[in-house]
């Protein structure tokens, strides 16, 4: 059973029960990031981060993307109050051990996609909360396997010709109306889009923030794609590892 919300949301959010408003930051400017969010029914503003998005030496996809979202919710918070809760999500596109970044020119983009075709490759986000007054970070990890089609030579031309790959990790944008690249995506599309909502909601759980709305419902109207995760992604806590990993380093972090 999903546990329920306490208090109402005019409550949590500057009621008598907070004596300061909980306020919510985006730390993107990602059109699609700001969509996703805005689906829960939240109020919040926009604060871009900046980090070195630099892969270290030998760090696995999975490890680079959980600390790229966490090192940017940790950015913002330089910026915010301490009872505002910043959102940080970073998305990268994986084959195997290897990270897919934006194409540098048409000739790498069309490289990568025939590379990709007619076999899954793996989109990875993590999402990061962070609240600067208790220097709690809790990140969560999406992974999606996502199956390529058959698109032939002339499809990757005419796609590229659009300019749409230029800025997107793997040279695709999954909700491409004209390429439409994926065959039969069975797992978060949300992830894939760049916001996990159901994981996000879990770690919102743990400052307690609820959505207005109903997360699976409202998700999967707007990107029109029947979900088979959210039931147990909603149900699931998040990752013990993971967040005791990031107790332990918001704690040795506090102690600079």
């Amino acid at each position: 059973m999903l546990e329920s919300p306490p208090h109402s949301y005019q409550q949590l959010f500057g009621g008598k029960l907070a004596p300061q408003p909980i306020k919510l930051i985006l730390a993107s400017t990602s059109p699609r990031r700001k969509e996703l969010l805005g689906l829960g029914g939240w109020n919040f503003k926009i604060l871009p981060a900046d980090v070195d998005e630099t892969p270290f030496s030998g760090e696995s996809p999975q490890d680079y993307v959980v600390r790229l979202a966490g090192e940017k919710a940790r950015a913002v918070g330089s910026q915010a109050q301490n009872h505002e809760l910043i959102i940080a999500a970073d998305t990268i596109v994986a084959d195997g051990s290897k990270i897919l970044g934006k194409p540098v020119d048409a000739q790498d983009a069309f490289k990568v996609l025939q590379s990709l075709r007619g076999r899954a490759h793996q989109v990875y986000t993590a999402a990061a909360v962070y609240q600067p007054g208790s220097n709690k970070l809790l990140t969560d990890l999406a992974h999606t396997e996502v199956p390529m089609r058959a698109y032939t030579d002339a499809e990757i031309d005419a796609y590229i010709a659009t300019g749409d790959p230029f800025d997107k990790a793997g040279s695709y944008a999954i909700q491409h109306p004209g390429f439409r690249p994926v065959d039969q995506l069975s797992g978060c599309y949300a992830n894939v889009v760049g916001l996990p909502l159901c994981h996000l909601e879990r770690l919102l759980r743990q400052f307690g923030i609820y959505p207005i709305n109903d997360i699976p419902t409202a998700c999967q109207a707007s990107l029109q794609y029947t979900c088979t995760e959210f039931i147990n992604i909603q149900n699931s806590p998040v990752p013990a590892a993971r967040a005791a990993q990031h107790k332990m380093q918001a704690g040795a972090e506090g102690d600079l």
